[in-house]
This record gives C-alpha cells, sequence and structure tokens, in this order.
C-alpha cells in the first residue's frame, strides 16, 4: 500500500516531534522551497537540513492536527504547536501547506503562525 499526501505529511509531525530527523529529510524534495513570513525562504534538502540540526528554534514539543484536509498535490494543516523556544514554553496556532511532486515527496511548504517569528 502506497503513502498518501496526507500520510507523509503526518508522518512528518510524527517525526519532527520525535526528533527522528532523517525520516523527516526524507519527505522533501532535494529542491524542496519552504517559506515562512519575515524570514529567509530555505531553498533545497541540505539548507533544510541546516534548518532543523542547527537553526530551528523550537525545541521539546508537539504538534496536535487540529484540521488536515487535500486536494490535488496540496495538503492544508491548522494545528497548535506546544514546546519551547529560547528556553521559554511556548504554544501558539500554525497553519501549514504541504505541495507534493509526482514522486510523492514535498516540493514546496508554506507555513504562517500566529506569533511573530517562529
Amino acid at each position: 500500500m502506497s503513502q498518501t499526501n496526507e500520510d507523509a505529511v503526518r508522518a512528518y509531525y510524527t517525526a519532527v516531534d520525535a526528533e527522528e530527523y532523517d525520516t523527516v529529510f526524507a519527505l522533501f524534495d532535494e529542491s524542496i522551497v519552504y517559506e515562512r513570513p519575515g524570514q529567509d525562504n530555505i531553498r533545497n534538502r541540505d539548507a533544510l537540513k541546516d534548518f532543523y540540526l542547527n537553526q530551528r528554534p523550537l525545541s521539546a514539543g508537539s504538534h496536535e492536527i487540529h484540521s488536515l484536509t487535500s486536494e490535488d498535490e496540496t495538503v492544508a494543516v491548522r494545528g497548535t504547536f506546544s514546546g519551547v523556544q529560547a528556553d521559554t514554553a511556548v504554544s501558539f496556532g500554525f497553519a501549514d501547506f504541504f505541495v507534493f511532486n509526482e514522486a510523492g515527496l514535498i516540493k514546496r511548504r508554506y507555513t504562517y503562525t500566529d506569533r511573530d517569528t517562529v
């Protein structure tokens, strides 16, 4: 049975919360573009690896998915993240949009939060 785009997005949140980054990276296309308002775009899998391993400001947290829907190659998620940012406990809402290529890998991602920066 093949993995659907929705399954891949659920697997992403499970892996990132468990800090299983090799699993996270395997979900993304080599030429991934990740956009977050107010921050530089992440352009390619190596830059994504650097972000998760060296720059990600969030830690020790978990994502709760409130809704997940898909159409064609796009999966949209609304949820809440609870964890730690800069040694401070945080909890905030987010919306993520994942766009998949024909091979089932994430080629674009967009994240919006109800905080200034994450």
